[in-house]
């Protein structure tokens, strides 16, 4: 998907992706994933999520990238924090203490830049691009993130194919794009019910969510 699409999302507001509170997945399975370390999170195509907030109140430092400048503004005002700006190529990162969204294209990112990562938090990344994307977002993912990274994953599936984002992934799909790479445990999977606002306001039914761990190899 061109950056245009995107920008003009943001510009009109057009964020229905944007969830306005803490994950519950976040809250139920990220402690088995992390365990009790501190380790540096990256959320890649992190929009302004609130999860965010909360891994690093847990003490996790981040890096969120965001491809929106409106999202990076609005991430810290809807806060109530001032931000340190720090313009620059490929990326203007937006800084708090130890948390960093960085305004640019994920795909300019490379390995040094997340040398100190250790894992990594996907909610609304994979969703949000287009089946012909995946595989680019999830080579480009596994080529700059370090060994041992443990990633936490969220998708959604519907009967009915979704031609907006948030897009339907299959827990197949999942398989098949990360499989040669790292070790899956499929956590679980959820019903969607087709009165969710989600649901209702795009006329979806079956739906589903899916949680996944991943170790890269």
């Amino acid at each position: 998907m061109e950056h245009e699409f995107w920008h003009e999302r943001w510009a009109k507001s057009e964020i229905g992706f944007h969830e306005g509170s803490v994950n519950q997945f976040l809250y139920d399975h990220w402690p088995t994933l992390a365990g009790h370390s501190t380790d540096a999170v990256f959320v890649p195509l992190c929009g302004k999520a609130h999860d965010m907030w909360w891994l690093n109140d847990r003490g996790h430092p981040i890096i969120g990238v965001e491809l929106s400048e409106i999202a990076c503004k609005d991430f810290f005002e809807e806060a109530s924090e001032k931000a340190n700006v720090h313009p620059g190529e490929p990326f203007t990162k937006f800084s708090h203490d130890d948390l960093e969204l960085w305004c640019g294209d994920f795909f300019q990112l490379v390995p040094d830049d997340l040398k100190n990562i250790r894992l990594v938090y996907d909610r609304a990344a994979l969703i949000a691009l287009p089946p012909e994307m995946r595989k680019k977002y999830v080579d480009h993912l596994t080529a700059v993130i370090p060994d041992g990274t443990k990633i936490l994953l969220v998708t959604l599936d519907y009967k009915t194919r979704i031609s907006a984002p948030p897009f339907n992934v299959s827990d197949e799909e999942v398989m098949e794009l990360y499989g040669d790479d790292y070790d899956i445990e499929h956590v679980i999977t959820n019903t969607i019910e087709n009165d969710h606002l989600f649901a209702k306001r795009r006329g979806l039914v079956g739906g589903t969510e899916s949680v996944f761990r991943l170790t890269k190899r």
